[in-house]
């Protein structure tokens, strides 16, 4: 009883302008490692539904130049950044030990974006249930590092709004650690950051085509439709200047849901979930995830990118 009302407590704080978006996860974190989860699944299923809510109501805040002028400057480097991605991932993976299916998961999601992409490309790969959890958790722990502490790195490197949200999006897993992270920078770092990951959300279509042609049997495939919707709503931004108030309202709507979203994303993470996913593939996405920033970083500093 008591977890259950510090949990619902926990969710309603998240979605005051008290709370920001690290300090929810942080709270989420807290909450998933010392207590037992009473609405686990609950969190698990509502957070990905509102996490796309959110995208789309962050929408609102962006201009459509700004944005297609965005997208389009981080997808030139897109598909070589994926493909470099999957053949390190398979090539540590081996490496390590770690089965090719986790390894491939693992290696897409650090690719493309996270838990969805692993979500879209799991059933694909017909991956069990023990696969696809220790592929999830992986990400999930990745993320949270991610989300409190690259801010703080790009802080210290001085890094422009620009250059950050083009980081965020080419080096943080989840669209939801993008948002929270970018948002916490600035609002230009939140606008490349949320097109950029948005444009490379994209490939999880085709990515999941080649997979199952690979695979050869039909793919089920989990269309990303918030993108499309996010575009509409920085249309309406664009075009619709009268909407103005409204779309402000939402906009706080969406920041306010985003905190808690991350709250939920916090709170299914618990020391079972370390203990399932074991160090060799959480080695696998840790040597990945630094590889991938750390050269990203560099190309961005350099201004390769």
């Amino acid at each position: 009883m008591a977890a259950k009302i510090l949990f619902i407590l926990g969710a309603i704080f998240a979605a005051t302008p008290f709370c920001s978006p690290p300090i929810a996860l942080a709270l989420g974190l807290i909450f998933g490692w010392f207590l037992a989860h009473p609405y686990r699944s609950q969190a698990s299923t509502y957070s990905k539904k509102l996490l796309q809510y959110c995208v789309v109501g962050l929408g609102f805040g962006m201009n459509l130049h700004e944005v297609l002028r965005a997208g389009s400057s981080g997808f030139l480097y897109t598909m070589a950044g994926i493909a470099f991605t999957l053949l390190l991932g398979a090539a540590l993976g081996n490496l390590l030990h770690v089965s090719k299916t986790t390894a491939y998961l693992v290696s897409v999601g650090t690719a493309i974006c996270g838990a969805s992409a692993i979500a879209a490309v799991g059933p694909v790969t017909q991956a069990n249930e023990e696969e696809m959890s220790v592929s999830l958790g992986t990400v999930f722990i990745l993320n949270s590092i991610a989300l409190l502490t690259f801010p703080l790195v790009g802080a210290w490197l001085g890094l422009s709004q620009e250059q950050f949200g083009l980081w965020a999006a080419l080096a943080i897993h989840d669209t939801s650690s993008v948002v929270g992270a970018s948002a916490k920078y600035g609002a230009m770092a939140l606008t490349v950051g949320v097109t950029v990951k948005l444009a490379r959300a994209l490939w999880i279509v085709p990515l999941t085509i080649g997979t199952a042609v690979l695979q050869r049997h039909k793919a089920s495939i989990k269309w990303p439709w918030f993108i499309v919707f996010f575009m509409v709503a920085a249309l309406l931004n664009t075009y619709v200047p009268a909407g103005k108030p409204l779309f402000q309202i939402l906009i706080l709507i969406a920041k306010a849901g985003l905190a808690v979203t991350l709250y939920l994303i916090g709170s299914t993470i618990s020391r079972a979930t370390l203990k399932r996913v074991g160090w060799r593939p959480f080695g696998l996405g840790l040597f990945l995830w630094l590889i991938v920033g750390t050269l990203s970083l560099l190309l961005i500093r350099t201004h390769w990118l």
